[in-house]
């Protein structure tokens, strides 16, 4: 049962392109998965059947896990079982004609305007690794992009004369994300003053932001940084890595950019998935709209005067009893 978990996770990396972060999800998913039919003497996937699939969603409700988990969990076994009848491993799919309960997708978690300029303005420039911290959240929050592709970029993958980066996202669809002129010029301020003094040996490492041995920045790591940043800029939000990517989504809608656009820059292939970040984005576009467009406010009409200039009392215009 493990040899063709892991035939299907080497599947997913060499025929579907899924990202490594992708993999491992994944991967524990099945783990966790085939522990469970260990534990009920199931030693092979034929003997599994689609009461035995919603016997396994029950218990993980009963273990406590969220929706989304659960959610996340029949998304691995339908593709996992699918890949297993493809192969000849099983003759029927427990998949088939079965429908699990879809999660509720919750407004994801973003800053305001001002808590992202709080959090952007927390790392220390005078030192190497803070200059680099504000190097990784200017760039961040400037294009969107994900963590996973924010740590993966090398130094050739940015272009600071034209502002713009590429990154190869999820399935390795490249794209090609502008920046503005303050990040290219902390991006090369970083570049001159904080770089260099991390990785001794340029030629070893292209990496665009190393950790403090000189190694490329992993996920975990970043995730320390951004939660301490959060903490230090007074932020009461629980700050996750994707956190500013959501915030630069809400924030380019909130201030009228279409969503095509945005959808592009963040490299999602599903428009569906951008929705979540429109539906944020209208809780504020009232705020919006009536901070920025120039008859969204009512004049007060001028009282009405007598011929000496007083002000009329509109309650006394008619004569009593007339009118």
């Amino acid at each position: 049962m493990e040899r063709d978990a892991a035939s299907f996770i080497s599947f997913l990396a060499e025929q579907r392109g899924l990202s490594e972060a992708t993999q491992a999800s994944y991967s524990r998913d099945l783990k966790q998965y085939i522990t469970y039919l260990q534990d009920k003497q199931i030693d092979e996937y034929r003997q599994v059947t689609r009461a035995g699939i919603l016997l396994y969603f029950a218990y993980l409700k009963e273990q406590g896990k969220a929706p989304a988990t659960i959610q996340r969990v029949s998304v691995t076994l339908r593709a996992f079982f699918l890949y297993l009848l493809r192969e000849r491993r099983i003759d029927q799919n427990p998949f088939v004609m079965l429908e699990v309960p879809k999660a509720e997708k919750k407004l994801p978690q973003t800053l305001t305007v001002e808590e992202t300029e709080r959090l952007l303005e927390t790392p220390r420039p005078d030192t190497q690794l803070g200059l680099r911290d504000k190097a990784m959240l200017e760039l961040l929050y400037a294009t969107g992009i994900r963590v996973s592709e924010l740590i993966s970029l090398n130094t050739a993958d940015v272009n600071l004369e034209l502002q713009f980066l590429r990154c190869s996202g999820e399935r390795g669809k490249e794209r090609i994300i502008p920046f503005g002129g303050v990040t290219s010029e902390w991006l090369d301020r970083y570049l001159r003053e904080g770089r260099t003094h991390l990785i001794p040996n340029e030629q070893d490492n292209p990496a665009l932001f190393p950790n403090r041995r000189g190694g490329r920045i992993s996920r975990q790591g970043f995730w320390k940084l951004i939660k301490r940043y959060g903490q230090e800029a007074g932020i009461s939000a629980d700050i996750t890595p994707h956190t500013l990517r959501h915030s630069f989504a809400v924030h380019l809608l909130e201030r009228g950019a279409d969503v095509g656009s945005v959808q592009e820059l963040l490299g999602h292939a599903d428009a569906s998935t951008i929705q979540m970040y429109v539906s944020r984005s209208k809780t504020n576009l009232k705020t919006v709209y009536d901070a920025f467009h120039p008859r969204a406010k009512r004049e007060p009409e001028a009282p009405e005067t007598t011929d000496d200039g007083s002000p009329k009392d509109r309650q006394n215009v008619f004569p009593s009893g007339k009118g």
